[in-house]
């Protein structure tokens, strides 16, 4: 017995004193995957292609690291600045023979489309090849495939094909029945982002708006698509008519929507002959990771001048926004100043993609963006939204570019402040009593609903906000105030819309705004510089990603209305007074 037991506690000793060397190993084991996962450069052979996986999620900017691979599983997170980035590379590298799209579910804003399509078609001027196949096509994809030299569809796939639409969640009747009211306060017929919580179906106004700016995207897409395919935009609303998500693939090659019919190991040969590869040998491919690390060739990297390209993507002040995404205003005034105060920076492109937010934050953000365009060139250029706060932010700019399909505009401001007395008092029986000193003491205390002083209040200082805000866009884009006010009242306009009402001056991607950052800086002795500066991979291995993971498993129960939940719950933690967007409506 006794010598049993020695041996059990032996073994005991045993496992307790191995834990901490495993774990030393297995520390040391990731640090050295990381550290020889990143920063490594990319060896491109010769004859080889570019795969861009038309799947996942397309974000303005997004940096991964093995943990995020790891827990993620199979979710795939690109960045939209490193998308074009690839194939910029891919068109400039001489071992790189042509691109391939595999296509698949996409979940991509009509705006960063356009942007990624653009690109595709500036690749095509080296003459060489892109080849799109998918076993299913969503529109999304499509629409980018559309602009391959052949577009390829398994002979049992699907193209879909059938029309956009958008959908609002209405979270009324939800409020309810849990005892929960919004106390609404609002300036501008049109602004909508409210209505979630208040209606049960669209308002005629936002209905109207709606539908002009989804018609504008559509027709952007058929334009685009009949120039690539030389199908006629009315025969294409007549194919989407018929819905080709449910025709047989024949009818695909019939219409002139795709090429031919190929199963997948028949687009390798495909390919492997496109590059001159033996049937027998490895084709040679490119990941989009792999493309990371392929080293540019950019011809725009000339000298000392800087050109910065400060990115802002999210919400503004409300910690609301999925993957840790949001803009803080007190974060971005101080590096704009930092900016400012660099000398050797000739120019800023400011780079927006937020529905907006905190009303207070964009104001502190458009003054600091006035201060950065007395000492040198601002110039905007819009993501998918620059709306409402993320319109605010950008009036003040020198010079403002939007994609045709950037959601824009909405200059129109909101308060919402909860109250819980039928929750808290009829349902769950729970009741609040105290003293206070002064009139309005508690005012905002959710567990009543304001009187009538003290709706007057809010009431007037959104008044006051929505009147602040018309004047900064009307000094800013130089309109009378008057006239600015009637295609405000929180309007939502696509880009190519905007335009037409000078609330945009110029129509173009990223490119173009650091092509006309670069006209007013008067220097052809310059260095495209981004900001702020990614982590490098062992920094944001590091760093907590609890609520990331958390989120992102959420983002897939909800989907397209997982902000609007998430609006909800933080609530209490946001700005009474916003400018914002209706973020949780979805285009299909």
């Amino acid at each position: 017995m006794k010598e049993f037991l020695k041996h059990i506690f032996a073994t005991v000793l045993g496992i307790i004193i191995s834990i901490p060397i495993l774990l030393f190993i297995g520390i040391v084991g990731l640090t050295s995957i990381v550290l020889s996962s990143s920063n490594t450069e990319t060896i491109v052979k010769d004859s080889s292609v570019f795969t861009l996986d038309l799947s996942g999620t397309i974000k303005e900017r997004y940096q991964s690291n093995p943990i995020d691979r790891f827990l993620e599983e199979n979710i795939t997170t690109q960045g939209l600045e490193d998308i074009l980035a690839s194939i910029q590379k891919a068109k400039t590298n001489p071992s790189i023979k042509g691109i391939y799209l595999h296509a698949g579910a996409l979940a991509c804003q009509p705006a960063s489309l356009k942007a990624i399509r653009n690109s595709l078609n500036d690749f095509k001027t080296s003459g060489k090849f892109i080849v799109a196949y998918g076993d299913t096509y969503s529109q999304s994809t499509y629409y980018l495939a559309s602009i391959a030299d052949e577009v390829i569809v398994n002979p049992v796939g699907t193209l879909s094909w059938h029309g956009l639409s958008s959908q609002t969640l209405f979270l009324k009747d939800l409020l309810d029945k849990a005892g929960i009211r919004m106390q609404i306060f609002r300036t501008g017929n049109y602004k909508s982002a409210v209505e979630p919580y208040t209606n049960t179906r669209m308002s005629e106004a936002n209905r109207e708006q709606t539908r002009a700016f989804v018609s504008s995207i559509w027709e952007d897409m058929l334009n685009d698509i009949s120039e690539s395919r030389g199908i006629p935009t009315d025969s294409l609303n007549k194919l989407a008519d018929r819905n080709m998500d449910f025709q047989p693939a024949e009818d695909y090659i019939r219409t002139g929507l795709a090429d031919t019919l190929m199963y997948q190991d028949e687009v390798l040969s495909l390919l492997k002959q496109l590059t001159g590869t033996e049937e027998s040998d490895e084709l040679n491919t490119l990941t989009a990771e792999d493309m990371l690390y392929v080293p540019s060739n950019d011809t725009k990297v000339k000298g000392n001048d800087v050109i910065a390209v400060y990115y802002a993507y999210g919400t503004i002040d409300d910690d609301i926004s999925s993957y840790d995404e949001g803009i803080s205003s007190e974060q971005v005034i101080q590096d704009l100043k930092k900016l400012r105060e660099d000398e050797n920076i000739k120019a800023v492109v400011l780079r927006i993609n937020s529905p907006g937010g905190s009303a207070y934050g964009s104001e502190q953000i458009w003054r600091e963006v006035s201060l950065l365009k007395t000492c040198k060139p601002v110039v905007v250029s819009m993501g998918d939204y620059a709306a409402s706060g993320g319109y605010y932010i950008s009036c003040a700019a020198s010079y403002i570019i939007a994609e045709p399909t950037t959601l824009t505009g909405s200059i129109g401001v909101f308060g919402m402040i909860p109250e819980i007395q039928e929750l808290t008092e009829e349902k769950l029986g729970l009741h609040f009593d105290g003293i206070k000193t002064n009139r309005f003491a508690d005012m905002g205390n959710i567990s009543r609903p304001l009187d009538k002083d003290e709706s007057r209040l809010v009431q007037q200082m959104v008044d006051q906000t929505y009147r602040l805000f018309i004047n900064r866009c009307a000094e800013g884009r130089e309109i009378p105030a008057e006239d600015l006010e009637k295609i405000a009242e929180g309007r939502v306009w696509t880009g190519a819309m905007a335009q037409e009402l000078h609330l945009v001056d110029e129509l173009g991607g990223i490119d173009k705004a650091i092509e006309i950052a670069v006209e007013y800086a008067q220097t052809d002795n310059y260095t495209i510089k981004t900001y702020p500066e990614k982590q490098d991979f062992l920094t944001s291995m590091l760093q907590t990603r609890t609520k990331r993971y958390i989120e992102s498993n959420m983002m897939r129960t909800f989907g397209n209305y997982y902000n609007g939940f998430l609006f909800l719950k933080n609530l209490g933690q946001s700005d009474y007074i916003q400018a914002r967007i209706p973020f949780d409506f979805s285009i299909n």
